[in-house]
Parts: structure tokens; C-alpha cells; sequence
């Protein structure tokens, strides 16, 4: 039997060439010298002698605003640095632990916010997005970062805000499984700080995910079920939905600045840190902490 084959015509095809390109960092020379200042001072802590390292303060400082303004991957960050993926987790974890170091504390963030004079503040809560997942959580079969309300892994970030929107505070992660109301008393210090806030006559504004602090957090009426708000209590929660709506911005403003913070591929327990690390490049690059 006489078998008749396709003939087939090998192409060649031409080998991948490399091009390096100019590109412009969002940020001001002095954002980049002051995390680069934090990186010597913490090599000199830990004594790290003269040329150990592969990349100095300032295109360590580089790499990592790249990582947080542009979200770039981190395979791509080595590329770019000739130097390994698990230097470039290193030198990034380095950065925004200093940085994160420089964070306001709770109570500093709400004594500068009253010597600015606001007339309010704003707390609420945002999800940041992780691709880290099966945790095992204490309900069987769901993981302890899975959102139900957002329908994603993420960590809960509890985020205290100027009247304008302007973010001065970010907590700690904590898993996304837990409601605003739940995750907000699991950190400690925030509601007596916002006790002694409000003791001054200027309230807390919050959303109805914070309807189980309602002695501490003001928050609009909620529609009885059968029944009718009254008319004080609609233009109650119109002035006070418009003044929390303003304050939501803060959430919006961390992540449409910082890239890396619509989904972080690191370990979530760090979710909090980098969220500070981000909050203090803000106040930075706009000179502004209040």
C-alpha cells in the first residue's frame, strides 16, 4: 500500500530580540529619595557593608514605586534589574516594611485631624483582592479570605478619612470573610479612639455595614421592615449620605493610584502593610496628612 503524505514546509521563525525602552515614573524625585533615604538608614542598621548588594537605595527605591504605581510583575522587575525573583521579593518587602514604618498611629491621625479642625471623619471598609487562597477558615468549605459580599479572595482594610475623602489612616488586614462591623472590632484600638473623637461633638460617619456600633459610628436610618422612614429621617440620611459618599473616595484614591493594590499576589497577612507602605507614599507625594 502506497501511503501519500502532506508535504510540510518548516517556516523559520525569527528569534525574539530584546528592546529596551525609555519610561516615566508618576512621581516626584523626592518621593524616590525619601524611600531611598529609609532603605540606607535600614542597611546601615543592619549593617550591610558597601557593595553587598546588587542595586543601590535609589534604584531599589525605583523598583519598588514601579511595584506600587504600576503594578508591574515581579518577573518583570528582575528582567528589568538583571537580578532574581526572589531578590526582587526581597528588596520589596524591605520597602514597604520601612515605609510602612512611617505610618501615622490611629491616635496621632485623629489628634492631627482635629488640630486641621474637620468637622467629621469617615470610616468604611475596602477589600483588597488576592490570588492567595485555601485557607481553611472556621466554616467548613469556605476559605478564610473568600468575600461572599465581593465574590473574591481579599483582606479586609479598614480605612479613616478626611471630610474631602483624603485618607489618614489604614488598619491591619483582616481576612475577608469578616464583615466591616466584625473586622472593625477585631482591631482594638479603633473604637475607643473613635469614642474619645466623637466625645468632642464631631461624629464618625459611617455606612449601614457598621449598624452594630451605631452607639459609636453614626450612621443613617435604616427602613423599617413593613413601615416608612419619616421625613426627618430621610433628610437625615440624604445629608448624611452625601457627606459619607465624599468620604468613600479615600478607597477609591489608595486604588486607582497604586496598581499593585486591585490584586496582591503576596502572602495576605501582609495585605496591611502594604496598604500603610502605600498610604505613606501618598501623604509624600502630595505633601499632605491631613
Amino acid at each position: 500500500m502506497n501511503l501519500v503524505l502532506p508535504q510540510i514546509n518548516f517556516i523559520e521563525v525569527p528569534r525574539l530580540m530584546s528592546v529596551s525602552y525609555t519610561a516615566t515614573l508618576p512621581v516626584r524625585d523626592q518621593t524616590v529619595l525619601y524611600l531611598s533615604s529609609l532603605l540606607h538608614a535600614e542597611r546601615v542598621r543592619r549593617g550591610t557593608r558597601k557593595d553587598r548588594r546588587v542595586l543601590t537605595t535609589f534604584k531599589q527605591a525605583v523598583l519598588v514605586l514601579r511595584w506600587f504605581l504600576d503594578g508591574t510583575r515581579v518577573k518583570q522587575l528582575a528582567v528589568d534589574n538583571a537580578i532574581g525573583k526572589s531578590t526582587v521579593y526581597t528588596y520589596l518587602e524591605e520597602g514597604f516594611t520601612v515605609l510602612a514604618a512611617q505610618a501615622p498611629a490611629l491616635e496621632s491621625a485623629l489628634l492631627a485631624a482635629k488640630m486641621a479642625g474637620h468637622s467629621h471623619i469617615s470610616i468604611d471598609g475596602t477589600l483588597i483582592e488576592t490570588d492567595r487562597v485555601r485557607t481553611p477558615g472556621p466554616t467548613d468549605g469556605v476559605d478564610l479570605w473568600w468575600s461572599g459580599k465581593h465574590s473574591n479572595h481579599g483582606g479586609n482594610i479598614q480605612v479613616i478619612t478626611a471630610p474631602d475623602g483624603w485618607p489618614l489612616w489604614t488598619s491591619d488586614v483582616r481576612p475577608g470573610r469578616e464583615h466591616d462591623t466584625t473586622a472593625l472590632r477585631e482591631h482594638p484600638e479603633i473604637l475607643p479612639a473613635l469614642a474619645t473623637w466623637i466625645a468632642e461633638n464631631t461624629p464618625a460617619l459611617g455606612d449601614l455595614g457598621y449598624e452594630g456600633e451605631a452607639d459609636t459610628i453614626t450612621v443613617a436610618f435604616k427602613k423599617p421592615k413593613g413601615g416608612e422612614l419619616t421625613k426627618e429621617q430621610k433628610t437625615h440620611n440624604k445629608a448624611h449620605n452625601g457627606k459619607r459618599a465624599i468620604g468613600e473616595r479615600g478607597n477609591s484614591l489608595l486604588k486607582t493610584t497604586f496598581k499593585a493594590l486591585r490584586n496582591i499576589s503576596l502572602c495576605p497577612w501582609k495585605i496591611g502593610t502594604i496598604v500603610a507602605a502605600a498610604l505613606v507614599i501618598l501623604h509624600i507625594e502630595h505633601d499632605r496628612t491631613t
